[in-house]
């Protein structure tokens, strides 16, 4: 088992991915708008959202992010980059609770775990450059879009440009 240390914020816990978690993140998962932005088209079941999730070759680590009613809230992951010291990160928010400032403040706990506690140097992120509502969030976490990569990925909704945002520990 991967390494999810438990994280807490004013409003939420981060705790380790469990099979319960699916049915709450698959109305999101399952949208189509939802997952515009996303490297495949939007789970057409649980099943195939959990073999997703949960699959064991994924080299990354997921936390979940629950209220204090225990509301699963988001999903938000560290993926080891290409070399050591350098995580990749990912965050999606439920649906029906978007607008709220879930990302930006579990982003901002598992951002300062990485650096604080994990030692990491850098961490990245890749944006579609039409998610306006993602490069917002990474930009008030104090990233800076480092790279246009155009035409970089070909995804459901076709070949897509994306920005390459970094975040170094010592900024």
């Amino acid at each position: 088992m991967k390494d999810v240390p438990l994280l807490q914020t004013p409003r939420f816990i981060l705790r380790p991915l469990q099979r319960e978690d699916c049915a709450a993140l698959f109305p999101t998962f399952a949208d189509k708008q939802q997952n515009l932005y996303m490297s495949r088209a939007e789970f057409t079941s649980e099943t195939e959202l959990w073999d997703w999730l949960a699959d064991p070759d994924w080299t990354g680590r997921t936390w979940i992010a629950e209220d204090q009613n225990g509301e699963v809230v988001g999903r938000f992951v560290a993926v080891p980059a290409h070399e050591k010291g350098i995580e990749e990160i990912g965050y999606v928010t439920v649906m029906h609770r978007q607008g709220e400032g879930i990302a930006h403040e579990c982003m901002g706990a598992l951002v300062a775990h990485l650096f604080d506690t994990e030692g990491m140097r850098k961490l990245t992120a890749e944006v579609d450059v039409d998610n306006a509502p993602s490069v917002r969030l990474l930009e008030r976490l104090g990233f800076t879009r480092e790279a246009h990569l155009r035409e970089h990925e070909t995804t459901h909704i076709g070949v897509r440009d994306l920005y390459l945002y970094g975040k170094l520990a010592r900024s």
